[in-house]
């Protein structure tokens, strides 16, 4: 199975968010993981950075902000060139998918946790 680096976006210290537990799944299913966070902290042995990096190799990002909170990083996203963004529920923001779109990502209005427990991540 190819591993897919994947950037976790609005990933949380706190272990009952979702973005917690996706970031502790994909590590698990051996996808390298990037953390981006509002609050520095550790998931596993992965530190949370609280400023967004110019990451190279992601395959894609997991969106755990909503659409007012994902403003701020709509052009480091395209930066990144990611393949794909998987806007986890809540995330879901149609006008930002268009832009991805335009600029060759893939957007899925999906669930990071259902993909990996399926197998189609």
């Amino acid at each position: 199975m190819a591993t897919k680096k994947t950037l976790v976006l609005g990933a949380s210290p706190n272990a009952e968010r979702y973005s917690f537990r996706a970031a502790t799944e994909l590590t698990y299913h051996k996808h390298p993981v990037a953390l981006l966070g509002r609050r520095a902290g550790k998931i596993g042995d992965h530190d949370i950075d609280t400023v967004a990096q110019q990451y190279s190799g992601i395959d894609t990002v997991t969106m755990y902000l909503g659409p007012d909170n994902q403003i701020e990083y709509y052009q480091y996203i395209i930066s990144l060139q990611p393949k794909r963004v998987i806007f986890n529920p809540g995330a879901e923001n149609e006008g930002f998918c268009k832009m991805l779109e335009k600029n060759g990502v893939e957007c899925l209005n999906a669930c990071t946790l259902v993909m990996l427990s399926i197998g189609n991540y």
